[in-house]
């Protein structure tokens, strides 16, 4: 079976924004090297994508729904494949990559509300970034992702 043959995995993503526009990014604890990421995760089986996002967010980060404003969701889905190096190995070798719904929320809350040391923690250190820093901070296979996020969010990005 080729790459091409696998499906995508259902996936949320979470463009957390500041007071001042600047974005939330996590250091993958699984990650040996810099790898800064925005929250995301799988969707459940019948899971709404929206609710999916707020789930993972309070997963990764301790934020709790009512500390967010919703301001908007991409407009369509986008995708990522995997690299060589990393098909087959993470999702059981299932999915040749993730599509994915972003939405992006502003965080309500301080800073010191933010806890990262959650039950099955995925970032061992986090900040606030401004979109091209995030850009940069992102693995190679996901920087286009970032990229059409970021140009589909820039009207509320410092």
């Amino acid at each position: 079976m080729s790459p091409e043959d696998l499906p995508y995995r259902p996936c949320v993503g979470v463009m957390l924004i500041n007071a001042e526009g600047r974005i939330f990014a996590g250091q993958r604890l699984d990650s040996p090297v810099a790898a800064w990421q925005m929250p995301q995760g799988g969707i459940d089986e019948g899971e709404k994508p929206r609710k999916a996002a707020l789930r993972e967010l309070a997963e990764e980060t301790g934020i709790a729904p009512d500390l967010v404003e919703p301001i908007a969701k991409s407009s369509d889905w986008v995708t990522y494949d995997l690299p060589p190096d990393l098909l087959g190995r993470v999702w059981g070798g299932r999915y040749r990559g993730q599509k994915q719904r972003w939405f992006l929320l502003r965080y309500l809350g301080r800073d010191d509300q933010i806890d990262i040391a959650t039950e099955h923690p995925e970032f061992s250190e986090w900040r606030w970034v401004t979109a091209d820093e995030m850009i940069a901070a992102i693995v190679p296979f996901k920087r286009e992702v970032y990229q059409k996020v970021v140009a589909e969010f820039r009207a509320w990005l410092a």
